[in-house]
């Protein structure tokens, strides 16, 4: 990608990073439950999910409808190319920027250090993708995990705000079930296998396999948490008492 291809694209990480801000506050005046309201730990952690779910539905959405205007990118992971998959890594890019300052300007790296990793891990990569232009066809892949956040998001809004509504929890658990299956750990399964047999493990085919095999480890973990927490509640350990208002990831 040339000079000018390079400012582009940083004026669209940029511009992406602006509205996400701009959602956040607007997400001020989202009414707020009175179990949130109550607890000030809660406030900040529930206006960051609203904006995670504005992403998580425009970014999965878009990743699902690139891959079905033009399947054939799945045939040439590695150099396939599209405008909008291009668009929706510099949309996505930018939101990960945007939470990352969230976290830290409002003093909650400690509790959120794992999306702080997790950010990192996103950005980098994603930047290398649009500098080089190659592997965006694996971010698109890789975003396709934001259709689960969807429901991954609504199951800890509705924790935080302590809905009386038993079945709407339990429907929600068993979809999140399936999406996380459907659209975290196969398309995250799949790259896994096409990274390790068909890219050279060198520059930055080296690097972003190290960020997939590390990215796993993270997937795994949090499957095992949900597993824990929402199939059996009997294996939970430490959990009890625990306060984890402020906390942004998924313990509890």
């Amino acid at each position: 990608m040339g000079p000018g291809g390079r400012a582009a694209s940083a004026a669209l990480v940029g511009g992406s990073v602006a509205i996400f801000g701009a959602l956040r506050r607007l997400a001020l005046a989202v009414p707020q439950p009175a179990a949130v309201r109550s607890r000030p730990g809660r406030v900040w952690r529930w206006r960051n999910l609203l904006v995670s779910f504005a992403h998580s539905v425009l970014a999965g959405l878009w990743a699902l409808l690139s891959l079905w205007h033009s399947p054939e990118l799945l045939s040439d992971i590695q150099d396939g190319y599209s405008v909008s998959g291009h668009l929706l890594v510099c949309f996505s890019s930018g939101y990960f920027i945007h939470d990352t300052l969230d976290i830290i300007f409002n003093h909650q790296s400690r509790s959120s250090w794992e999306y702080l990793v997790h950010h990192a891990m996103a950005i980098s990569a994603f930047v290398s993708l649009i500098v080089t232009g190659r592997f965006l066809v694996a971010a698109v892949l890789l975003l396709l995990v934001e259709v689960s956040n969807i429901f991954l998001t609504v199951r800890m809004l509705l924790k935080m705000s302590n809905v009386p509504s038993p079945a709407l929890y339990e429907a929600n658990k068993y979809i999140n079930l399936v999406m996380y299956f459907a659209f975290r750990l196969a398309p995250q399964a799949y790259l896994t296998w096409y990274f390790l047999r068909y890219v050279e493990v060198q520059g930055q085919g080296a690097f972003l396999t190290a960020n997939l095999l590390l990215l796993d480890a993270m997937i795994l973990m949090y499957f095992s948490r949900l597993l824990r927490s929402d199939f059996f509640p009997s294996l939970r350990k430490g959990s009890a008492g625990r306060d984890v208002d402020g906390e942004k990831f998924l313990i509890d």
